[in-house]
C-alpha cells in the first residue's frame, strides 16, 4: 500500500539525474532479470560501504577462481563504483541495484546456487535475508554497529528486529558495545571483528617531493581550520601547514579564514611546490593520500568539533603521527586498530605542534589473520546451511 501511494513521488524523482537509473531499477522492475546464478552475494548501500568489499572480493577470488558473485547496492555512486570493479573480473562479478523488498522474491529462481549472503552495516532489509534463507544460503551481517543516537530507534522496533535477526546466521560487530546492543535486539552468533576498512590499501596518484617538514590538517570542519592555523602560528613550528577541508563547498569560506589570519599563504592548489607560502589551502579533491605520504604530522579533522571523527587508517598506513580531538565517536572501531594516535585538547595543540618532530609514528595493528578468518566464514556455508522454518 505504501509503495502504491509513493508511485507519483517515485516517478517524479526518477526524472532527476541522481535517481534516473536507481529508481526505475529498484521500484519499476527495470532489468529485473539477473541472467546469472551467483554462489556469493554481497550487498552494500553506498559508495563507502561498497569500497569496503573490494579487498574481500579479491581475496575470495584468489582462492575460488570460478566463483560467481552478485554485487548489489541502493545508490548510484555505489553502483558506479561496483560496475568499475566488475570490469576487473568480468567472468566473476555482476552488479545490480537491489530491488525494493516486495520484488526480491522474483530473484529466487536465480539463487538456487547461492551459498552465502554478505550484508554490511545497517542494510537490514528483512526480505533480503528471507530470500537468502529460502535459497538455503548462509546469511552474514558484517561491519555491524549501533550508534548511541540510533539505539533508541532500534529499541522502539525491537519486535521487528528480533524477527529479522532470526534470519541472520552470524553477525560480525565492530566493537564490544555493538555486540551488547545487537544481542539486546536479538542477534545471535555475534563476534567482535572490527571495521572492514582496515583491509583497504590507500592508493597514491602522485608522488610529491619535499624539502620542508609538512603538517597536514586533514578533513577539517568549520571551526577547526581557525584552531589549527592559530595553533600552528603560536607553535612557531619550522614546517609548512597544509589545510584540506572535508567539504569542497567550504573552500571559499576557508580561504577567507586564512586570508584574515595569515598573510604568508597560498590560495590555490595544483601540484605541491616548495615555493608556496607557509600555509596552503588544499582546494582540490583526491589529494589526501598523496599528502599523507609526505606528512610529518597529521591533525585529523572532525574530532575537535562534535562531528564524530574521520578514518585514521589512511594516514596510519603511511605511519604518519596523528593528532586527534576527543570527538571520534563514529570511528571508535577504526581508532582501536591504530597504535600511537595522540588524543589531545584544543588547548594542547600549540604545544604539541611545537615538538611535532618528536611525535611517535602510528602503526596499523596486524590484521592479515582477520582477512583469512573472514574468508573462512564466507566459504564455510556447506557446514552452516540452515533452511528457514516456514
Amino acid at each position: 500500500m505504501a509503495f502504491c501511494l509513493a508511485i507519483p513521488l517515485l516517478l517524479y524523482l526518477s526524472f532527476k539525474n541522481k535517481y534516473k537509473d536507481s529508481i526505475p531499477a529498484r521500484f519499476f522492475l527495470r532489468r529485473i532479470r539477473l541472467r546469472f546464478y551467483p554462489t556469493y552475494w554481497f550487498h552494500a548501500c553506498s559508495l563507502g560501504e561498497s569500497k569496503s568489499y573490494e579487498p574481500i572480493l579479491e581475496a575470495l577470488l584468489d582462492q575460488e577462481h570460478q566463483a560467481r558473485i552478485l554485487l548489489t547496492c541502493t545508490t548510484s555512486t555505489g553502483f558506479k563504483y561496483l560496475s568499475s570493479l566488475s570490469q576487473k573480473y568480468p567472468q566473476n562479478l555482476r552488479v545490480a541495484y537491489l530491488p525494493f523488498e516486495i520484488f526480491l522474491p522474483l530473484w529466487l529462481p536465480y539463487l538456487k546456487n547461492l551459498k552465502t549472503l554478505v550484508v554490511t552495516e545497517a542494510e537490514l532489509w528483512k526480505m533480503l535475508f528471507w530470500v537468502a534463507k529460502v535459497s538455503n544460503a548462509y546469511t552474514l551481517l558484517v561491519n555491524a554497529r549501533i550508534s548511541d543516537s540510533s539505539l533508541k530507534s532500534y529499541l522502539l522496533l525491537s519486535f521487528f528486529y528480533r524477527s529479522l535477526f532470526s534470519l541472520i546466521d552470524q553477525t560480525l560487530a565492530q566493537l564490544p558495545i555493538d555486540q551488547e546492543r545487537l544481542q539486546i535486539l536479538g542477534a545471535k552468533n555475534i563476534e567482535v571483528f572490527g571495521n572492514l576498512k582496515i583491509f583497504s590499501t590507500p592508493s597514491i596518484s602522485f608522488h610529491y617531493s619535499k624539502n620542508t617538514p609538512i603538517i597536514l590538517g586533514a578533513s577539517t570542519h568549520q571551526g577547526e581550520e581557525e584552531l589549527i592555523l592559530n595553533s600552528f602560528i603560536s607553535s612557531k613550528a619550522k614546517a609548512k601547514l597544509l589545510i584540506a577541508p572535508r567539504h569542497p563547498e567550504r573552500f571559499k569560506q576557508v580561504q577567507d579564514t586564512l586570508r584574515g589570519i595569515c598573510q604568508k599563504h597560498s590560495l590555490s592548489f595544483s601540484n605541491f611546490r616548495e615555493s608556496w607560502g607557509d600555509v596552503v589551502l588544499v582546494n582540490a579533491l583526491g589529494e589526501l593520500n598523496n599528502l599523507y605520504a609526505i606528512a610529518d604530522c597529521v591533525i585529523l579533522g572532525g574530532s575537535f568539533e562534535k562531528i564524530g571523527g574521520h578514518n585514521p587508517i589512511e594516514p596510519a598506513f603511511f605511519q604518519a603521527p596523528i593528532l586527534s580531538g576527543k570527538y571520534f565517536y563514529n570511528q571508535k572501531a577504526l581508532y582501536a586498530l591504530v597504535e600511537n594516535i595522540l588524543i589531545i585538547t584544543p588547548q594542547e595543540l600549540p604545544q604539541t605542534l611545537a615538538s611535532f618532530d618528536t611525535l611517535p609514528k602510528t602503526k596499523i595493528k596486524n590484521h592479515q589473520h582477520k582477512m583469512q578468518h573472514l574468508i573462512a566464514i564466507i566459504q564455510r556455508t556447506n557446514q552452516w546451511k540452515k533452511p528457514i522454518n516456514s
